[in-house]
């Protein structure tokens, strides 16, 4: 569930430990050419009026532009992309303390039941790098990835502070605030941003790309190391499917 303050704005100079790639050139040009294309409009907006913070501008949305039916990512007015705030949901059994300072943490993700049927009780924030998309709640506007065939668990590229993560669609945003976008767990903010990120304090500038990539074969099912120790064991099962899949951008 998303839940940030920010308590810094050097947060994206600071060295990101942990397994990061280099951005190849294809992908380094897509977040070129979407950062630089202007906002999202008519059909290339598969839904809008969301935020990146609370009571901020309700302007960033679920984007198809120059990704036409191949799948989606976020995107705000202008040159912005989206934030990243940080989530701590899932299972909590020797997660890192940095996840204590987060006061909205729920003991469960979205797709738990789906990660079971890989040998675990549910996802961890600290060793899996899952992304938050989709809105589901009272409030309006909501938003289904799955209705544009984006499929839990899928891989997820990021591009965030002159890098490259690989996540996975891990949670959705429910319905304990407003409908906002940009957050992905303790994992990937740590391989982003480095060790300053905790439960409590995201990356606030709207520079990070998530893409979602839609159809079966952007699951890695059984082929990712979902028993993993370590954000680094799991992240490098999911490389060679995310290198496939950001090689067709």
């Amino acid at each position: 569930m998303k839940a940030s303050i920010y308590t810094g704005l050097a947060i994206a100079a600071l060295a990101a430990p942990g397994l990061a790639y280099d951005i190849p050139d294809n992908v380094q040009a897509f977040y070129n050419k979407v950062k630089n294309g202007g906002s999202c409009t008519g059909s290339d907006l598969l839904k809008g009026g969301f935020y990146a913070e609370e009571g901020g501008s309700k302007n960033f949305g679920y984007c198809q532009k120059y990704f036409t039916n191949k799948g989606l990512y976020l995107k705000g007015p202008n040159t912005q992309l989206a934030d990243m705030d940080i989530d701590c949901d899932g299972n909590q059994n020797g997660i890192d303390h940095r996840c204590k300072s987060s006061d909205d943490t729920q003991s469960e993700t979205a797709f738990k039941d789906q990660v079971k049927k890989f040998g675990i009780s549910d996802l961890r924030a600290d060793i899996h790098p899952y992304v938050v998309l989709g809105n589901y709640g009272s409030y309006s506007p909501t938003f289904d990835p799955e209705q544009h065939g984006i499929k839990p668990l899928s891989v997820v590229a990021v591009v965030c502070n002159g890098k490259l993560v690989y996540g996975i669609w891990g949670d959705t945003n429910g319905d304990d605030g407003p409908p906002l976008i940009g957050e992905s767990s303790l994992a990937v903010g740590t391989a982003c941003f480095g060790q300053s990120m905790n439960g409590n304090n995201g990356h606030e500038e709207t520079d990070v790309l998530f893409i979602a990539f839609a159809g079966d074969h952007a699951v890695p099912g059984s082929s990712a190391d979902w028993k993993a120790s370590s954000y680094e064991d799991f992240e490098a099962s999911i490389k060679d499917l995310g290198d496939q899949l950001v090689a067709s951008l």
